[in-house]
């Protein structure tokens, strides 16, 4: 059984086929998902999915780093996101990091948003370990700043940092902290023979597999729209990397993804 701990069921481009995306899934071995929340209506939609699917689909919810502008900072969101949280289903908070790469919306200086990103990201960070939660990071353009602010709550929280593209010393960085790192299909990209061999010298237990569907398709689904059921050849080519068979790696990360989600 493959976990799909990354994917974003409540994307409008998965709005007219949603049952059928999961039964393609299940046909191919992906038979539990983690549907991420990215804010307050996303959080609250992936919640109704989760109850629909009792056993193999759970949530998460937050605001994520490109979603901080939208909120109004004065309405009491993180008790919005803190009584999400308290709801059957939900197993992380996340979406929630830092991103640097993406210019900031109209109006904003590019200073201000970073600013706000690390505001809502701090106080996410805090909830999560008041209420005993983990979290799914997003980070993107901000190693360093991301980092730091994850390691001041540890021993407190975990942490999976998502679609992870970075070094191997960064990958270790997290892994010696009881953090964790998670692999897209960007693993299957025929210039990323550098990242598989990151994932192939992981220990067992310190990474995760993921699709990020809509987006993010491995190959030979690149440039497609991206679904759970092609968490398959991301496995496969993890796996290969291991020098193990797909279900050998299919249970290692099944097992990761149980002990830090603690599906219920």
């Amino acid at each position: 059984m493959l976990t799909d701990t990354h994917c974003h069921l409540a994307s409008r481009k998965f709005a007219g086929d949603l049952e059928a995306v999961l039964e393609r899934a299940a046909l191919r071995g992906v038979s539990r998902f983690v549907a991420i929340g990215t804010d307050l209506e996303d959080g609250a939609a992936v919640l109704k999915l989760a109850g629909r699917h009792p056993g193999s689909v759970f949530a998460t919810v937050g605001i994520h780093p490109g979603s901080v502008t939208e909120i109004d900072h004065e309405s009491g969101w993180l008790d919005r996101i803190a009584r999400l949280a308290a709801e059957p289903g939900v197993c992380a908070i996340g979406e929630i990091g830092l991103d640097f790469y993406h210019p900031p919306p109209q109006g904003w200086s590019p200073e201000d948003h970073r600013t706000v990103q690390r505001e809502v990201f701090r106080l996410q960070l805090e909830l999560a370990a008041n209420r005993g939660f983990n979290v799914v990071v997003h980070q993107r353009n901000s190693w360093d700043e991301t980092h730091a602010l994850v390691r001041e709550f540890d021993g407190r929280l975990r942490a999976v940092f998502h679609c992870f593209t970075g070094t191997a010393d960064e990958a270790d960085a997290l892994l010696e902290a009881g953090h964790l790192v998670s692999f897209t299909g960007i693993a299957t990209f025929k210039n990323n023979a550098g990242l598989l061999a990151v994932a192939g010298a992981r220990p067992a237990g310190s990474f995760m597999v993921e699709t990020d569907s809509p987006y993010l398709a491995p190959e030979p689904y690149r440039g497609k729209r991206c679904e759970p059921a092609y968490l398959r050849e991301t496995a496969e080519a993890v796996a290969a990397a291991r020098n193990q068979t797909l279900e050998q790696t299919a249970e290692e990360t099944t097992r990761t993804a149980e002990a830090f989600f603690r599906f219920e």
